[in-house]
């Protein structure tokens, strides 16, 4: 994967001239990883491919943080410690691309179910080009110093690796990073990088709630509780937190995904299951909307004469994403100067999440300490020619009639996407480490 290059090479020179030395690695890394994709938690055949390629580098990689998490130190003397970090865990999707390497995969979920596979997200885009950045940075060691510090991250689809990570002494046992270098990309033109500062992507919470009632038949109501009644006014009543508890200026939302009760008309269940997520860009208005759903669904079950007090779990959750302006505004002129500024565009704020922010927020993350400042953007997907016959004016115009991530026509790994990637990781590594 490395190359001799010329002396004469400015440092953009000679980053493009390593990502091309390596690209067809890195394009068959990215193949083989979308081919085979693995849940949350169940990356091993992943991270032990990237564990090789990593380690092939001249890295010093550890398996098994965090569960299935990989890390990679390159030590290159006095300097700054940079951290890079890609995910690589895959979603329950059936793939419909077509593509001659698309997912064929299936695998048992959390519950015993079997389920396809799918790189839906483009996990395997993130880590193909962290392995991708690894090899610039390794073979242009000369003209930068510090640390580089690479993750490759489990279970971001449910909220879980990065605390996973953190917990099992990521920074203790490593190195606690000056810094923190995230991507993801999103159905912008390809060959193209999005930033913003700032409030960047929501928090989200995950909660399943059980309404308990006493059932019976439903010719007879009277000698019942009847808990589909009681989740009814509970979904009505939820809407109002928003109208009514919310300031107006702020963005807040609250779905009920799921309800679920009962197995035929003329039978009253014992039982009401809710799924209700939540998602906002403030973390303390998060916690209070969360407070005011369990006020909520507490307060109609009462009302309702439920039997027993309603059953709350948190199934998963995340913090907001707030990247830091300064350190922004240090990537995105790295990135100008790149790319030009031309291949630049301002990123709308996603109600989207990520658990990648626990790597910074100190009291989030459990690491103690001050806060770490840390980047997170976005890399263009959609090939040029699709671009150009997308309705729409602006990037936020033109996505919204976009295939998604999470959609199984999704497909982010063009040859023009995963260039971008890995050179946008490297300029960004190089803005804090190099000449």
């Amino acid at each position: 994967m490395m190359t001799i290059l010329s002396p004469t090479l400015d440092l953009k020179g000679a980053v493009r001239a390593q990502v091309e030395a390596g690209f067809d690695e890195v394009q068959a890394l990215y193949r083989q990883l979308h081919r085979y994709p693995e849940l949350p938690f169940q990356e091993h055949k992943t991270s032990a491919r990237l564990a090789e390629a990593l380690g092939s580098l001249g890295f010093e990689v550890t398996r098994g943080v965090g569960g299935t998490g990989v890390v990679a130190l390159l030590r290159n003397g006095e300097g700054p410690t940079v951290m890079l970090r890609g995910d690589m865990d895959a979603l329950p999707i059936e793939e419909r691309t077509g593509l001659e390497f698309a997912s064929r995969e299936s695998a048992e979920n959390a519950q015993g179910e079997r389920v396809p596979l799918m790189h839906a997200c483009g996990h395997d885009l993130h880590s193909s080009c962290v392995v991708g950045a690894a090899g610039v940075m390794a073979a242009l060691r000369e003209r930068w110093n510090g640390t580089l510090m690479l993750i490759c991250q489990p279970a971001e689809e449910i909220f879980s690796g990065a605390r996973a990570m953190l917990d099992d002494g990521l920074y203790e046992r490593f190195a606690r990073p000056d810094v923190v270098l995230g991507q993801h990309n999103m159905p912008a033109l390809a060959g193209t990088v999005g930033h913003i500062a700032g409030r960047a992507m929501a928090a989200c919470t995950n909660l399943a709630v059980t309404i308990h009632g006493a059932g019976g038949h439903g010719s007879m109501p009277a000698q019942t509780v009847d808990p589909v009644v009681i989740a009814a006014h509970v979904v009505t009543r939820l809407q109002t937190i928003v109208a009514r508890e919310v300031p107006p200026e702020e963005t807040v939302v609250v779905t009920v995904g799921k309800l679920q009760a009962g197995t035929q008309a003329n039978i009253i269940p014992h039982s009401a299951e809710l799924e209700i997520n939540v998602r906002s860009f403030d973390d303390t208005l998060h916690r209070q909307v969360v407070a005011a759903i369990e006020r909520i669904v507490r307060a109609e079950c009462e009302a309702g004469r439920s039997p027993r007090a309603p059953e709350f779990l948190v199934l998963n959750e995340t913090i907001a994403l707030h990247n830091d302006p300064v350190a922004v505004d240090h990537v995105r002129r790295a990135h100008a100067g790149h790319f030009g500024s031309e291949r630049l565009y301002e990123m709308p704020r996603l109600n989207g999440s990520e658990d990648f922010p626990f790597f910074g927020n100190a009291e989030a993350g459990g690491f103690g300490g001050e806060d770490i400042p840390y980047v997170y953007w976005f890399i263009g997907a959609t090939p040029v020619s699709r671009w150009a016959e997308t309705p729409g004016a602006s990037v936020a115009d033109k996505m919204r009639h976009l295939e998604m991530p999470h959609s199984p026509y999704y497909f982010p790994g063009n040859p023009e996407t995963l260039r971008t990637g890995i050179e946008a990781l490297a300029a960004a590594a190089l803005a804090y480490l190099g000449e």
